[in-house]
């Protein structure tokens, strides 16, 4: 992987918070990737925050505002003439859509078996569930990478074992992986930190 390797977020990672955090805090520079996403899949993301998790419509839209003014460069368009060539499974045609017109690498999803290797290979994308792409960007810049764990656990006031706590909902396989190499006993560090 490289810094600047172009990245589709699927929806499904970007709605569970802290991960979303995570990925997007990976992407502000230094940057350790390009995001990408379409209308279509913030529309996604939109919609679930409400639906599925309560959020308040103003707040769902101003994530979304906010995301727009962050990361402008993210957004991918002109991909809707080109979802009916995709071969995929057809909810996350214009996910490999947008893909394809960005030029991406690389699309995070949870959903792999929607994006299957006979769809992908004519693009030259791939896939990957977020616990793999997050493992890739520590191994890229383990430096960077953990000082960007730290400034967002200070941001949102906890000690890093409990954002682990957090992010292992989410991404279990990369939180054990990250504690392994980073030394960190995650249960004995967050019953000390819970006293």
């Amino acid at each position: 992987m490289r810094a600047d390797c172009r990245v589709i977020l699927d929806a499904c990672v970007l709605i569970p918070m802290p991960l979303a955090d995570t990925l997007l805090r990976m992407a502000e520079a230094p940057r350790l990737y390009l995001p990408k996403w379409s209308q279509s899949i913030m529309d996604e993301v939109t919609r679930n925050l409400i639906a599925k998790l309560g959020m308040a419509p103003e707040k769902a839209r101003r994530r979304e505002v906010e995301l727009g003014r962050h990361f402008s460069e993210a957004w991918v368009q002109g991909f809707e003439p080109i979802i009916d060539v995709m071969t995929n499974d057809p909810g996350d045609r214009h996910v490999l859509a947008a893909a394809v017109r960005s030029h991406s690498d690389l699309i995070v999803t949870y959903n792999r078996r929607h994006f299957p290797a006979v769809s992908l290979r004519p693009w030259e994308v791939d896939v990957q569930g977020p616990s793999t792409f997050l493992r890739g960007l520590y191994d890229l810049d383990a430096g960077l990478f953990v000082g960007k764990l730290h400034e967002q656990a200070a941001k949102i006031e906890v000690p890093l074992p409990r954002l682990l706590h957090s992010l292992a909902k989410n991404v279990p396989g990369f939180v054990d992986y990250f504690c392994e190499e980073q030394g960190i006993d995650l249960a004995g560090a967050q019953g000390g930190a819970s006293r």
